[in-house]
């Protein structure tokens, strides 16, 4: 595995619409491979492919306490709900904004073996699978801005890997940060 360069704004990879995987092979699987090892690296619970200037429709997922996965192609197929959440983003470094995200959503994708999956999903997770299926369409969160003053800096943690901030996943089971 290896790590890869998290990209920031403005790289131009992050505003474009991603290609879809015509086939999962061995090279998407080391790209998935490298993905997880990227976010857990960055303390990150999703990373999508163009994060890493890859412009292609995989994303990778780690909910607390839980094994890493990748998802080909995913695709939002419902969504119900809604409700503010606070976001973050490691290619939007130091930043964090409130935002309206579904509570429920229904992912179809393949697996890392190229199998069909369905993911019904709620809380942390649907905010994530939406905010990562959205770095795949060129969005970032910030586009979902209701205005400016929902943007708000934030300061460094003191300990790389602390709990409750946007960025960062969290070790203990706690209100849910951001899914970056």
């Amino acid at each position: 595995m290896t790590l890869r360069q998290i990209r920031v704004v403005p790289d131009e990879v992050l505003r474009q619409k991603a290609r879809k995987v015509p086939g999962v092979d061995a090279s998407i699987q080391k790209l998935i491979d490298d993905m997880i090892e990227t976010m857990q690296q960055a303390c990150g619970v999703g990373l999508a492919a163009p994060q890493v200037g890859v412009s292609l429709r995989v994303i990778t997922l780690q909910m607390p306490e839980q094994e890493p996965f990748g998802i080909v192609n995913p695709e939002v197929v419902k969504c119900s709900g809604e409700r503010m959440v606070v976001e973050g983003c490691l290619s939007i470094p130091g930043y964090q904004g409130e935002l309206k995200r579904s509570e429920k959503v229904t992912v179809k994708g393949l697996d890392r073996n190229g199998a069909k999956l369905r993911i019904k999903a709620t809380e942390l997770l649907a905010q994530a699978l939406e905010h990562e299926i959205d770095h795949l369409d060129g969005v970032l969160y910030i586009d979902h801005l209701e205005s400016p003053d929902k943007l708000k800096k934030v300061e460094p943690p003191d300990d790389a890997a602390a709990e409750g901030t946007p960025d960062r996943r969290p070790h203990r089971k706690t209100a849910a940060p951001g899914p970056e």
